[in-house]
């Protein structure tokens, strides 16, 4: 099944998991496939189908959400953040040793919201730091 306007999603096989219903049938964590440059793709197995009597090609109503997080996966999404919370330049400042740790500790929380802690709490401590922002 192709997922219209998903093209633009970020994520790798395995990474982007979505949970919803499909005529009604609940469906929980399944993968989403990236193809490049186009929408997504979710295959639907013959289980699914045989439970909304539904064959391949047939027209179906589908709900999704997305289940899997926002996790960051690379130094750059990482730098983004810093840019838009206006530290770019204070962590820039920093000596390589220190940058890589923190890169390093933030791409290493188990999800999205103790990558969120941990960028916070990077984001006050160089705003603290001489000459950041306050």
């Amino acid at each position: 099944m192709i997922i219209p306007d998903s093209k633009d999603i970020k994520g790798k096989w395995g990474y982007i998991k979505v949970s919803g219903t499909i005529d009604g049938y609940e469906f929980k964590n399944m993968n989403l496939a990236p193809r490049k440059g186009l929408d997504m793709y979710m295959s639907v197995n013959a289980g699914i189908r045989k439970a909304i009597n539904k064959k391949g090609g047939d027209s179906v109503i589908v709900n999704m959400y997305k289940d899997s997080d926002n996790k960051l996966t690379d130094e750059d999404d990482i730098l983004a953040c810093f840019r838009d919370a206006d530290i770019l330049t204070e962590f820039r400042a920093l000596n390589e040793e220190e940058r890589t740790i923190i890169i390093k500790d933030i791409l290493s929380q188990a999800d999205e919201n103790s990558q969120e802690k941990k960028i916070l709490l990077e984001i006050k401590n160089l705003a603290a730091k001489p000459g950041g922002r306050h």
